[in-house]
């Protein structure tokens, strides 16, 4: 899977009718998973990788724009604390996995644990190798327990990412999004979408989903046309009434 194959913009999407359905696709979503967290049965763990200004953040937010606050949870994961390099990379990973009922997000997730180790070359190849299966081990385990796993991979343009760092830079509130560090990534973009483009080999037991992400419409449209499909696909039903003073006759 190469990711230059895959579009970052499609220019012959029709802004106002994607935005219109993305709405009506939003609240779908929000009714779905007001009724998962009900049935106490099923759960969803949306993962959401890309490099630095493809819009996690952003889209984490709009996605759940009509669901309720019960039942969701976000993870962000960060560089690992001392306690969590001591226990292995995936601990601090299934601790934050969702429970029955639950929507969980990771704004970044267990493969910053591949990517990362991978280009900065802080591992062997040997350790790195063995934690692809490991990896799909893992999300076959989750499957297995009654949770859906969508992975997406959010395509940002090397164009695209420099107007949204420098936007960090420009413009006051967005000054804390700013970190210098991101610069100096950028200059290995390509060595990390080699990375990423192992990574869909490799760990694909789970596809991944590829989504254009210069334009944020386009991004939430594309992850929420997935969501709902796989929400759709769960089999939620409400649960029966559980009740010792009103019985069925």
């Amino acid at each position: 899977m190469k990711i230059k194959d895959y579009h970052t913009f499609d220019p012959e999407w029709d802004k106002g009718r994607i935005k219109a359905e993305t709405k009506t696709i939003l609240q779908e979503i929000g009714a779905l998973q007001y009724k998962m967290y009900a049935q106490q049965k099923f759960s969803l763990l949306i993962i959401f990788q890309g490099l630095d200004a493809s819009g996690k953040d952003g889209l984490t937010r709009d996605l759940l724009r009509y669901c309720n606050p019960i039942g969701i949870r976000i993870k962000s994961f960060k560089k690992p604390t001392p306690d969590e390099f001591a226990h292995d990379f995936l601990w601090r990973v299934h601790k934050n996995v969702p429970a029955k009922g639950d929507v969980q997000i990771f704004i970044r997730s267990h493969y910053e644990d591949i990517l990362v180790p991978s280009v900065e070359g802080y591992f062997s190849e040997e350790l790195i190798a063995a934690r692809y299966g490991l990896i799909n081990d893992f999300e076959k385990l989750l499957e297995h327990n009654d949770t859906r796993v969508l992975k997406f991979f959010l395509n940002v343009s090397l164009e695209a990412q420099e107007e949204r760092l420098l936007e960090r830079v420009q413009l006051k509130e967005k000054h804390w999004k700013h970190k210098d560090g991101d610069w100096e990534t950028r200059k290995k973009f390509g060595d990390y979408l080699s990375v990423y483009e192992r990574i869909f080999q490799e760990c694909n037991a789970v596809p991944w989903h590829i989504v254009p992400a210069d334009k944020n419409w386009q991004k939430l449209y594309y992850v929420a046309t997935e969501v709902l499909k796989n929400l759709k696909d769960i089999g939620l039903e409400w649960p029966e009434l559980q009740s010792e003073l009103f019985t069925k006759e």
